[in-house]
């Protein structure tokens, strides 16, 4: 390898990562190999929520992200974020809530999640939300907005929106 003021050089790393790949790719075993030819074998379906527009169904099978939209270059600063969307649950085995990532120049990345405002069960349509605090200086590059569903079961989200209000 070819050390430069105590720091890879590119060509080295170069080599480094070849000779991992060969080295992984000569000793890996098969686990499994995933089905693709049947999206009903995947365990999560999302579709169209009936009789409930615009809204989405999503149904899984085991715990699952779903990301919803990314908004970038949102102008905002100095304000606070809120992620809120009516949502509702059919026989969820663990919660589902809303969750929004803030990413910033730089590489920082933040989050707020909706712990304390979540579904579980058989619930009814309600609302729920999340919050992210934006300081004076703090303006993200791109704003994550997903639906977690940490559990397996059924859930349907409707009238999702980010708003900011003051501080």
């Amino acid at each position: 390898m070819i050390v430069a003021n105590g720091r890879l050089s590119a060509f080295g790393a170069a080599m480094f990562a070849a000779a991992l790949h060969l080295t992984t790719a000569a000793t890996a075993q098969l686990i499994r190999e995933l089905d693709l030819s049947n999206p009903a074998a995947l365990g999560t379906r999302i579709e169209a929520e009936p009789g409930a527009a615009p809204a989405i169904r999503v149904t899984t099978a085991w715990p699952v992200v779903v990301n919803l939209a990314e908004i970038r270059n949102p102008n905002v600063e100095a304000a606070r974020l809120v992620f809120e969307a009516r949502v509702r649950s059919e026989q969820l085995v663990g919660t589902a809530y809303l969750e929004m990532w803030c990413h910033f120049a730089g590489g920082g990345q933040y989050f707020g999640r909706g712990l304390d405002s979540t579904v579980t069960g058989t619930q009814d349509w309600k609302t729920i939300r999340t919050l992210f605090i934006l300081q004076a200086g703090q303006r993200p590059e791109r704003v994550t907005l997903n639906l977690v569903i940490n559990g397996r079961g059924a859930v349907s989200i409707a009238d999702a929106k980010l708003s900011k209000a003051p501080l």
